[in-house]
């Protein structure tokens, strides 16, 4: 079953990226739970004991709540005893269980990314002696320090954060931080993962005066005060290539510390020829990040000459260079350089010109399109772009778009979607991608459709139930049908429900510990595929589909 609502708009994360699919996450299988006798309606009870998941020590007042799943105004809380025990008496159904303490980091029962294992009292399993294993807080803290050990106050801390969620490794910006004046700065409270650590600042005695001559003899300013901090990685790196992982386990307290040295601050001369009388490309740099991102520059660039700028304050290393051209707003992107000489020139004119999309999108079936309907571009290294919501034309404008070969993604806060087909010039266009060229301004149609499916099952494991298993629906074809996935997490009597999934032909699988797998990639998947269970979703198919014969849960590979 899907078990966080955030699960469907997670593609753009509220306006960012659009979540291909869904998981699930295995439990422990116990005993029978016994209904409570005597009663008018029949009521089971819920209980166990919450355990720190590091020493399996019972915890007390640790904040217990119990939601049902389909009402979730049902909602019962308490507090644990000093043993960590608590029960509830409800009806049979199937209820998320959540825990919350200071010091640790709130979790559901058997929680795997966004997905639990749901408690299914009255359906023949023991939901009388479950063990919540809630995890430590872990904190990542540490100083900001420049070559002679003072404090570097006000620091830009960022923290990455490895993340599988669709299905590649990827690694994306998690949380930020500013020094306080001592240098230092605290995070917490995080989940156990693999993090990165970065730092940006200026020194604050910095000056960055102008190398030309008529500017030069106002000023007379100590070179030694020209300087400036390279960006800092975690451990002594100044590149988001050369960043050493931090893997950090549930209740770690890791010192990351963080040492900043000041270069000499390089003075560049960009040339930025007008395009047109009124229209002047301005330049702007890019520090590289990871996995396709980056982050603007704080850097000044002043016009020396006509057509010229210096841009100063910025350490050696590896930047992306980009210019908007100020009458057209067209960008173009110069591409990775690395800047390491002091008077170093770059041509901000060159480079490929951006191009842009306007999506015309229509859902089949439907006359009016969804409220909050976001399209996304997805680029082939599976980074999605910022969503746009489409306008009451139903379309989507897409600007300063680097010339390359994307997907069309599509979803709402209540349902996800697929492309059917996509058009442009009155001609088909193959699978979900489009091509934008350099400087192109292209028109496509594209037309959706919403799942309207949720196939229900069992998964099991040497013939019995098989909670906290990481459920799989693969697309016949993974490779250029990502959006099709679903997943889900197995629940206490191993039942699951993938939901919102669109007609086309697949295979379920049931996998033990998949939860760090790279499961979109063919390569990965192939192998399980082979001993899932498939299934055909038709065209007018809609409701609920349940599956006849459980689904074998596979261990990892």
């Amino acid at each position: 079953m899907l078990k966080f609502s955030k699960s469907l708009c997670g593609w753009f994360g509220v306006a960012d990226a659009l979540l291909l699919a869904s998981l699930l996450a295995p439990a422990r299988l116990v005993a029978q739970a016994k209904p409570t006798a005597g009663t008018a309606t029949t009521t089971f009870r819920v209980a166990g004991t919450v355990v720190n998941s590091n020493t399996a020590q019972p915890l007390a007042r640790v904040q217990i709540s119990l939601t049902n799943t389909k009402d979730p105004k049902d909602t019962r809380d308490m507090t644990t005893a000093a043993d960590g025990h608590f029960q509830f008496q409800v009806k049979p159904g199937k209820y998320s269980l959540q825990g919350s303490k200071h010091g640790f980091v709130t979790f559901a029962y058997e929680q795997h990314e966004n997905f639990w294992t749901a408690i299914v009292p009255g359906a023949g399993v023991d939901t009388e002696n479950l063990i919540f294993r809630l995890p430590p807080a872990a904190t990542i803290t540490g100083r900001v320090v420049d070559d002679v050990g003072d404090p570097v106050r006000g620091a830009a801390v960022t923290v990455f954060r490895e993340d599988h969620s669709t299905g590649a490794s990827h690694i994306q910006r998690a949380f930020n931080a500013v020094t306080d004046d001592q240098g230092t700065y605290e995070l917490t409270p995080l989940a156990a993962g693999t993090y990165y650590v970065g730092a940006q600042a200026q020194p604050w005695y910095a000056v960055h005066p102008l190398t030309s001559q008529a500017v030069a003899a106002q000023y007379q300013v100590d070179r030694n005060l020209d300087v400036a901090f390279p960006m800092s990685f975690y451990k002594e790196a100044t590149e988001a290539d050369d960043a050493t992982p931090i893997p950090i386990r549930a209740g770690d307290r890791a010192q990351v510390d963080l040492p900043m040295t000041p270069v000499p601050a390089l003075h560049l001369l960009i040339h930025a020829r007008p395009d047109s009388p009124r229209g002047m490309v301005q330049p702007n740099l890019q520090k590289p990040l990871f996995d396709g991102n980056s982050e603007p520059v704080n850097a000044l660039a002043e016009l020396v000459s006509p057509g010229s700028y210096e841009m100063t304050g910025i350490a050696a290393g590896k930047y992306l260079v980009q210019s908007r051209n100020t009458e057209n707003g067209i960008v173009k992107d110069a591409g990775e350089v690395f800047l390491n000489a002091d008077g170093q020139v770059l041509d901000s004119s060159g480079g490929a010109a951006t191009g842009s999309v306007r999506i015309a999108a229509q859902v089949r079936g439907l006359t009016k399109l969804p409220d909050q309907l976001l399209l996304a571009l997805r680029n082939t290294q599976g980074r999605v772009l910022p969503g746009v919501e489409v306008n009451d034309h139903g379309e989507a404008d897409f600007a300063a778009i680097a010339p390359g070969k994307y997907d069309i993604v599509a979803g709402s806060p209540a349902k996800i979607y697929s492309i059917l087909r996509i058009t442009s010039e009155g001609k088909t266009l193959s699978g979900h991608t489009i091509t934008i060229t350099s400087g192109a301004s292209l028109k496509v149609s594209a037309a959706l459709v919403g799942g309207a499916v949720t196939v229900e099952g069992f998964a099991k494991k040497q013939g019995k139930p098989a909670p906290v298993a990481m459920i799989v629906l693969v697309p016949s074809d993974p490779e250029v049908n990502l959006d099709l996935f679903r997943r889900d997490q197995s629940d206490l009597d191993g039942s699951f429900a993938l939901q919102q999934v669109i007609p086309g032909t697949y295979t379920i699988l049931a996998i033990e510990d998949g939860w760090d797998l790279d499961w979109a990639k063919p390569a990965v998947i192939e192998s399980y595929r082979q001993h899932g269970q498939k299934i055909v979703i038709g065209d007018t198919a809609k409701g609920f589909v349940r599956l006849s014969s459980a689904v074998e849960v596979q261990p990892r590979l």
